[in-house]
C-alpha cells in the first residue's frame, strides 16, 4: 500500500507542468504557485490534526516547509516558463537518483545493486520517452530552465527527508503534510506579495480557475498527502522510483501537446519505467530496508 500511495501521488504530480503552462498564459509565476498553494490548503483543512510537535520540531517543520514550497515551487516553475514541458519533465527525471543517493548518505537507508541498476534504468526510461518524438522534443528548451528545474529536484531532497525524519519520530504523515502545506503556504504568501502584489481575481476565465483548482486538490494537496503516507510505510530510497511516473506521464503531455508521435523509444522507456518499479518493489528487502513506521 505504501508503493500504491507513492504511485498515485506520482500521477497527480504529473500533472503539475501541463497545468502550470495552462496557467502561465493569464497567471504570473508567483500567483500561479500561490493559487495553487491556497487552494491545495484549503482541500486539507477538514483533515487537521492538532499539532504535538515540540519546539525543536516545529523549527524542523518550518526548514523543511520552506525549503519545500516557497523556494522549491518557485524555482521549478520559474525553470518551467523558461523551458518546455518535455524538458522540466525529462529533468524532474533525475530526482529517483538524487533521493536514492541522499536517503543512502542521511537516513542509512541501502540501495543493492539490483536496487541502483532499476533506478538507472527508470530514468533511461524517461530518456528514451522524451528522446523519441518525431520532432525531437530536445528543442526549444532552454538551458537556464532546465538548471533551474534540476536545482528545484536537490532542494526537495531535503523536504522530503525532514518530513521522513519528523514521521519517524511518531507524527502521522496527515499532521506533518498539513502543517507543512499551511506554515509553507504562509511563507509563500508573504514572499508573493511582497514581490507581485495582490493576484488577480476577474479575467481570469473558467478554464484557468480549472487548471488551478484541479493544481491544488490534485497536484498539491492530494498527491502530497499520498507521497508521505508513502514513504512512511516503504523506504524512501526504494519509493523513490515512482517519482518517474511523474515525468514520464509530464513528457507525454508535453510531446502530445507539440503534436508529436510517440515512436518505439518511448514505448521501450515506458516499459523500462514499469520494469525498475517491480524490481525495486519485489526484491531485495533486507533488514535495512525495512518500512519506516
Amino acid at each position: 500500500m505504501g508503493y500504491a500511495a507513492c504511485a498515485l501521488a506520482g500521477i497527480f504530480w504529473s500533472l503539475g507542468f501541463f497545468l502550470g503552462k495552462i496557467c502561465f498564459t493569464r497567471l504570473s509565476v508567483g500567483h500561479f504557485v500561490l493559487y495553487r498553494f491556497l487552494f491545495g490548503c484549503a482541500g486539507l483543512l477538514p483533515l487537521v490534526e492538532r499539532p504535538r510537535f515540540s519546539r525543536r520540531e516545529w523549527s524542523l517543520l518550518g526548514i523543511g516547509s520552506f525549503l519545500g514550497i516557497p523556494v522549491q515551487f518557485l524555482v521549478q516553475f520559474y525553470g518551467l516558463k523558461l523551458t518546455t514541458v518535455s524538458h522540466a519533465a525529462l529533468m524532474v527525471g533525475t530526482m529517483p537518483v538524487i533521493l536514492a543517493v541522499g536517503a543512502t548518505m542521511f537516513s542509512g537507508e541501502h540501495l543493492d545493486r539490483k536496487g541502483w541498476l532499476a533506478v538507472v534504468g527508470s530514468t533511461l526510461g524517461i530518456v528514451l520517452i522524451v528522446s523519441s518524438s518525431e520532432r525531437g522534443s530536445l528543442r526549444g528548451g532552454s538551458l537556464e530552465g532546465d538548471l533551474l528545474v534540476i536545482a528545484a529536484m536537490f532542494v526537495a531532497l531535503g523536504w522530503i527527508l525532514i518530513n521522513q525524519r519528523l514521521m519517524k519520530r511518531g507524527h502521522s504523515p496527515m499532521a506533518v503534510t498539513i502543517w507543512g502545506l499551511l506554515a509553507g503556504t504562509g511563507m509563500l504568501a508573504v514572499w508573493v506579495l511582497a514581490q507581485d502584489g495582490l493576484p488577480p481575481v476577474r479575467g481570469i476565465g473558467l478554464k484557468i480557475w480549472g487548471a488551478v483548482l484541479a493544481s491544488g486538490l490534485l497536484c498539491t494537496a492530494a498527491s502530497t498527502a499520498l507521497w508521505n503516507w508513502g514513504i512512511h510505510h516503504a523506504p524512501a530510497s526504494r519509493a523513490g522510483v515512482f517519482l518517474n511516473i511523474e515525468p514520464a506521464v509530464g513528457a507525454i503531455l508535453g510531446v502530445e501537446l507539440l503534436g508529436d508521435r510517440l515512436g518505439a523509444g518511448a514505448w521501450i522507456g515506458g516499459a523500462l519505467i514499469i520494469v525498475a518499479a517491480v524490481v525495486l518493489t519485489t526484491t531485495g528487502h533486507g533488514e535495512q530496508e525495512a518500512p519506516v513506521g
